[in-house]
């Protein structure tokens, strides 16, 4: 199979082959294009908006924001988890992760020990404490304790609400205005067929993960597999060897991989696909740098954590999809005070720099980002002009 084949098989099973709604985005839309991701991958950064927001804007464009915190909050048909990291997770999906709340459970956090053994019956009150004020934050425990440190320093509250989320025993209610974690009893969350659904073998869900991670893939090699849910390269190669068995993955070779690849049997092979996208460091199409520059040629690393006069792109930059490639990055931001969307930088990718070239992506550049500004109820796009 020819890499470009192989790029447009996994644009369609991320949801980028489907046409765009053309009257008003609504729920269901966002529960199909969620049905193509599988996972929402969760961060702290605002600098243009939550980043598990922007995927369902780059399949769909402008839907009601209000309408996903409705699926995750409400009608709980998300829930959050450690599944490609911190994620928004479809809530069928809970049972298949219960052997990871198990191992959670006997994993030995040292700062959870110290908590014990320094604050004896310190995590039962907590729990107890959540039972009955949750949903509530880290900060609004009676006893939270002192932060540790400027970063991850968490104080004893916080560590032991974390291991209780990690084993299960709490789960997230959603999120405060900081975007901080409102902890309750996952029986007053989750839908109750869910938490009483049978639990298969730590053996069979992962099976059942991988083979979901190949559909939200289309294609991709073991390791990418592996990465959707942090599996285990051996538990995936077991996986990989049941299914293939099964006929539910293909085994095949692609230009220029060096290593075997895995198609999904059901994934759809278009000739053509026609998108037109801003895609967020964390989007699950590009959350692999490595299958990100074998399927697309390119070199991408997210420079938050760079020092600025060692970037090289900028603070926040998203990956420009149009047609079927990465034509050009762009360093955005949302100036909400003065109800701007900023262009700090824009690059083209290698390859794109000829005058047409240039002039079709500027022009389509353009629109999206007027698209997104009126997504986020901003007045002005600045500079008014894209310029490379």
């Amino acid at each position: 199979m020819s890499n470009a084949a192989a790029r447009r098989i996994a644009l369609a099973a991320q949801g980028f082959g489907d046409p765009a709604p053309s009257g008003r985005i609504d729920i269901r839309h966002l529960r199909r294009a969620l049905g193509r991701v599988g996972l929402l991958q969760i961060d702290s950064v605002n600098v243009l908006v939550r980043s598990h927001e922007l995927p369902l804007f780059a399949r769909l464009g402008p839907y009601p924001r209000p309408a996903l915190t409705e699926l995750i909050e409400r009608r709980h048909e998300l829930f959050e988890y450690w599944a490609h990291v911190a994620s928004f997770v479809p809530v069928e999906l809970y049972p298949m992760l219960r052997w990871r709340m198990e191992r959670a459970g006997g994993h030995s956090w040292r700062s959870v020990a110290a908590i014990v053994e320094q604050h004896p019956g310190y995590i039962d009150a907590v729990l107890a404490e959540v039972a009955e004020r949750g949903p509530i934050t880290a900060a609004e425990l009676e006893d939270p304790g002192a932060k540790q440190g400027p970063w991850w320093g968490w104080a004893k509250g916080k560590t032991a609400l974390e291991w209780l989320f990690s084993v299960g025993r709490v789960t997230s209610a959603g999120r405060g205005r900081n975007f901080e974690r409102r902890y309750d009893l996952p029986e007053r969350v989750l839908p109750h067929a869910v938490l009483d659904a049978p639990v298969p073998s730590e053996t069979d869900a992962k099976r059942h993960l991988v083979l979901e991670s190949a559909r939200w893939h289309g294609i991709g090699t073991a390791r990418d597999l592996a990465d959707y849910f942090r599996l285990g390269m051996a538990d995936t190669q077991a996986a990989l060897t049941d299914l293939v068995e099964a006929g539910s993955v293909l085994r095949v070779d692609v230009e220029s991989w060096q290593q075997p690849a895995y198609l999904y049997a059901g994934a759809r092979r278009p000739r053509r696909v026609h998108a037109r996208a801003f895609l967020s460091p964390f989007d699950s199409l590009v959350w692999a740098r490595a299958r990100t520059e074998r399927l697309f040629g390119m070199q991408y690393r997210i420079e938050l954590y760079t020092p600025p006069p060692k970037r090289t792109y900028g603070y926040y930059v998203l990956p420009f999809l149009l047609g079927e490639e990465l034509v050009a990055r762009v360093d955005l931001k949302a100036d909400r005070k003065e109800s701007t969307l900023r262009m700090i930088g824009a690059h083209l990718e290698p390859g794109h720099s000829d005058p047409s070239s240039v002039a079709l992506i500027a022009s389509e550049l353009q629109e999206e980002l007027r698209s997104m500004a009126d997504w986020l109820e901003l007045d002005r796009v600045t500079p008014s002009r894209v310029r490379f």
